[in-house]
């Protein structure tokens, strides 16, 4: 580097080391070497020659860095001027548009936390759908830090004083525990990433309309991997990557919730593991079901001793009780099933749902129609085993003797 001429980094880095003046210069020096690499590799990707204003749209303003600092190194906020005021950057006229941005990336984060979270307990896509509400303000928020960059968010009031809480929680820079979680960055982009493939499989088994969604897991599975350790150099990627933890955080918590739940109730709900009918519960959909081993039982088909099937017949436990479960039928407008009540009559139409284009021809490929049909037939034979009726015994008994038996008695003698 040029001494005469002095690059962004280092004109950059400069104002840093000035806005961390209070502290050791060993320590500032320790800070400043953690981030110059960085630095210096944003500089160059920049072009040759940038200014200092390319920087500050990446990172915000060199005070506002440096207090990013502070509080990942557990210092102590910026003690107060010599007129006793703390020393806060001017927030420039026209702040909406950050403060906005700022506040878009918080309801983002609550929403994509939510949406994640309901969608992993009950293993559904129907739950994302709400995404597409939260999906335009996240979107308005990131055009707006690409635009004008991260440095008007960094100078609003309510960062400035976020800032200061995240520094008073760290302030011991010894801790043992938040060096630890430091290390363990580039492991949670990795784990990110995984949870986000496991969970897009996951959808595709349970619904195979899910298919779709699947690439967009693999994409925002890659893009966490790619934008997570550029954060340090580019804040503008919080907004894509601070989300997409939130939907993980979400989506692990529902999914732990959900595995606990599902545990319960097949331990302690009157059934066991090894009781091959077990009691009736919940499904994914919150509806009653009936349990056989490990499997659901959606149908239950009744034949009589010839194999002939049997309509119209009602179940009911020991107790008297009646195995009802959900009942569904065929949404002809959209072709998805419907939920019309619980009873516990057998057996139930077999819903059979696909895709037919325009011209009817299911599975067809000219224009996509989903269908529902409601098939009555019964989908086997019954091979009835032939019980043989027990024989009588051939073991013949001796009837009883009918001749008197001897006189004990004497005669008396004359």
């Amino acid at each position: 580097m040029s001494t005469q001429n002095p690059t962004a980094v280092r004109v950059y880095l400069a104002r840093v080391r000035s806005a961390l003046a209070d502290l050791p210069e060993s320590e500032v020096e320790e800070i400043l070497e953690d981030v110059r690499p960085h630095l210096a590799e944003m500089e160059a990707e920049l072009g040759e020659n940038p200014k200092v204003d390319a920087l500050i749209e990446r990172l915000g303003s060199p005070e506002g860095y440096a207090a990013e600092l502070r509080a990942s190194g557990g210092y102590p906020p910026r003690p107060p001027d010599a007129d006793g005021k703390t020393t806060v950057l001017k927030v420039k006229t026209g702040i909406g548009g950050a403060r906005f941005a700022f506040w878009g990336l918080v309801f983002s984060v609550g929403g994509f936390a939510l949406f994640g979270f309901a969608a992993a307990v009950w293993v559904r896509v129907d739950p994302l759908l709400g995404l597409l509400f939260v999906a335009p303000v996240l979107a308005i928020s990131v055009a707006y830090v690409v635009r004008k960059g991260v440095a008007p968010i960094a100078e609003l009031p309510e960062v400035v004083k976020l800032r200061e809480i995240a520094t008073s929680f760290q302030n011991n820079r010894n801790s043992k525990g938040v060096n630890y979680f430091r290390t363990l960055k580039p492991a949670w982009w990795v784990l990110c990433a995984a949870v986000l493939v496991i969970f897009g499989l996951l959808l595709v088994l349970r619904d195979t309309e899910a298919v779709l969604l699947l690439p967009l897991m693999l994409l925002a599975a890659v893009a966490v991997v790619w934008a997570g350790p550029k954060l340090k150099t580019d804040r503008r990627l919080l907004w894509l990557a601070v989300p997409i933890s939130a939907f993980v955080i979400g989506s692990m918590l529902g999914g732990a919730g959900a595995a606990v739940d599902l545990i319960a109730k097949r331990s302690y709900g009157g059934g066991s593991y090894n009781s091959p009918y077990g009691p009736s519960y919940n499904d994914s959909y919150g509806n009653p079901q009936l349990t056989y081993g490990s499997g659901d039982v959606e149908n239950i088909y009744a034949f009589d001793a010839e194999g002939k099937p049997l309509t119209e017949i009602y179940l009911y436990d020991e107790n008297g009780r009646p195995l009802s479960t959900t009942r569904y039928a065929c949404e002809q407008s959209t072709g998805e099933k419907r939920k019309i009540g619980d009873d516990n009559r057998y057996p139930r139409p077999r819903l059979e749902r696909g895709v037919q284009d325009h011209d009817g021809n299911l599975n067809g490929y000219n224009g996509y129609r989903g269908y529902c049909l409601e098939r009555t037939d019964v989908p086997f034979s019954a091979a009835i085993p032939k019980i043989t009726p027990a024989q009588p015994s051939t073991t013949a008994q001796a009837p009883p003797s009918s001749a008197a038996p001897p006189s004990n008695s004497t005669q008396p003698t004359r």
